[in-house]
């Protein structure tokens, strides 16, 4: 049986309606920062059950909840979440990590490093420069084999 995840990132408060649709029937989502308000995530964990961390734009009470880094066990891989590619400070292949996720750039990312994955799912919120509007789905197969998927919304 295989466990679909959503990733999003960079919603700097806005969840578009092509998000929930592209989202609906994946088993967890993780947010890899700059959530911009917290009803980002409560309309987000209608949809799945929400691991988020906080980016740079996630200020005030609400954000306080949130931890710049997480570790989350799914389908029985490990995910490191950060907001900034450029601000990790662990040796993810050290602490038998899977997957790294993060955001920040708004640029979509998938690159294997040694058999871990680096992924970036882009910037699913308010648009930036020309940037597509984007979000990820992670797909873990029945080999245990990750597939990351690039949902562009704008199509």
């Amino acid at each position: 049986m295989s466990l679909r995840i959503g990733v999003i990132s960079d919603t700097h408060g806005l969840l578009r309606p092509e998000v929930e649709q592209c989202l609906a029937g994946v088993s967890h989502i993780i947010h890899a920062g700059d959530i911009g308000a917290p009803e980002v995530l409560e309309r987000l964990r209608r949809i799945a059950p929400v691991t988020a961390i906080r980016g740079n734009v996630d200020v005030g009470d609400w954000a306080k909840h949130y931890p710049e880094t997480e570790t989350l066990l799914l389908g029985g891989r490990c995910f490191y979440l950060l907001h900034d590619l450029k601000a990790l400070q662990i040796d993810p292949a050290a602490h038998d990590i899977d997957a790294v996720i993060s955001g920040h750039s708004h640029r979509v990312q998938i690159n294997r490093i040694n058999g871990m994955l680096f992924l970036n799912p882009g910037s699913a919120g308010p648009r930036r420069f020309k940037l597509p509007v984007t979000l990820a789905t992670l797909d873990l197969d029945d080999a245990g084999v990750l597939r990351p998927e690039i949902h562009d919304l704008d199509r």
